[in-house]
């Protein structure tokens, strides 16, 4: 169990724990049909307080291999559905907050080095045998796992977008995190699924070939997921 490679499930058991907590784990079984398809990258665009990191932190414990999830699940919907147990805790997850990352650099390219230094020393950790290529190149390190141990990733990135929003105006920087994006996510036999949140419409940037691969789901265009992206009438 790594810090942003395979966490465990300390944090959707919060969402679990707490007063008021809604089930939404079917979003898991719409996941689950698209591992490993075209299909297979996914962008909920949603305003603040709609859950999208709750839906992170679940996806995060239900196909990490960090953690044993099968207790956490049972009772809810998602353990009702045909191939829970196929997918549950199998893949190689990497989840990474892009906020906490910007936050603590000055530049884009600080961000993206740091992104790699700390996403590279928890595969180093977790393989230290792999006959690397290249340790400061992540995805030479990425391809040379998935080679070795035959275990896709799943990449769930949350508040994707941080970078539009806090540099409005920088299209060169802009520029240099959506060809990273691209680089790391785009057209990678290692990659099982990506899923990404945020809070601007990837719309917005959809010619840039990083995302246009992107399924987005936003507040006027969510079908099929609409009902666990947001709360039904009845909830």
């Amino acid at each position: 169990m790594g810090v942003y490679l395979n966490p465990g499930n300390v944090d959707f058991q919060k969402s679990l724990n707490s007063e008021i907590y809604i089930d939404k784990t079917e979003l898991i079984a719409y996941t689950n049909k698209k591992l490993n398809t075209e299909q297979g990258y996914i962008c909920v665009s949603r305003p603040r307080r709609f859950g999208k990191s709750m839906a992170a932190n679940m996806l995060t414990a239900y196909y990490s291999r960090g953690c044993d999830s099968r207790e956490m699940f049972q009772g809810l919907k998602i353990a009702k559905h045909t191939g829970f147990e196929e997918h549950l805790n199998q893949y190689n997850v990497v989840h990474l907050n892009m906020q906490n990352f910007l936050s603590k650099t000055q530049t884009i390219e600080q961000m993206i080095s740091l992104v790699t230094k700390a996403v590279g020393r928890d595969l180093l950790r977790a393989y230290p045998d792999v006959d690397y290529l290249d340790k400061t190149i992540l995805t030479f390190m990425l391809d040379d796992i998935y080679e070795d141990s035959q275990v896709p990733f799943i990449f769930i990135i949350d508040e994707w977008d941080c970078i539009f929003r806090v540099h409005k105006s920088d299209a060169a920087s802009q520029k240099t995190y959506l060809d990273f994006l691209r680089n790391l996510l785009k057209d990678k036999s290692y990659i099982a699924l990506a899923y990404m949140t945020g809070i601007l419409p990837i719309k917005k940037y959809g010619e840039h070939s990083a995302i246009n691969a992107f399924y987005e789901y936003s507040m006027t265009d969510a079908s099929p997921i609409e009902e666990f992206t947001g709360f039904t009438e009845q909830e």
